[in-house]
């Protein structure tokens, strides 16, 4: 028996899918991503992201985003009964892992001082909108 788990305290799926989807004590969260929770895949609504009027970064600032992914996740988490404790293994996406890693890495660092899940991080060449960073989780609940 599974169960679905949605919350609007999160970004809005891209696609027909749930934030996360209960299988016994297993909790597998969808890809989540850094936009704003509530939101929809508007570029408007990614942290640290502004275009100017020719559609160059006018601002950029990644770390922005890794500390919204991981709110993100954690919202999702505790909206599913869980927390970021209890994750035991996290794959990440990054579209640029030359120049993305380090930050994620000392943010990543910060989230998961004592609880320390298995993690893997590959480099994409390109995720669903303008984004840069996006996380698979699974926790237990």
């Amino acid at each position: 028996m599974s169960d679905n788990i949605s919350t609007d305290k999160a970004p809005k799926p891209m696609g027909l899918y749930p934030h996360a989807r209960r299988v016994g004590n297993l909790l597998f969260l969808s890809g989540v991503g850094p936009r704003a929770a509530g939101s929809g895949s508007e570029e408007a609504n990614i942290p640290g992201l502004k275009y100017d009027k020719n559609g160059n970064y006018e601002n950029f600032d990644f770390e922005a985003q890794c500390r919204s992914v991981l709110d993100n996740v954690k919202t999702i988490l505790e909206e599913s009964g869980s927390s970021l404790d209890n994750l035991v293994d996290v794959t990440t996406f990054l579209t640029d892992m030359k120049r993305d890693f380090k930050t994620y890495n000392r943010v990543y660092a910060e989230y998961f001082k004592d609880n320390q899940p298995c993690r893997t991080t590959v480099e994409v060449n390109a995720l669903p909108s303008p984004i840069c960073i996006e996380l698979k989780c699974i926790a237990t609940i």
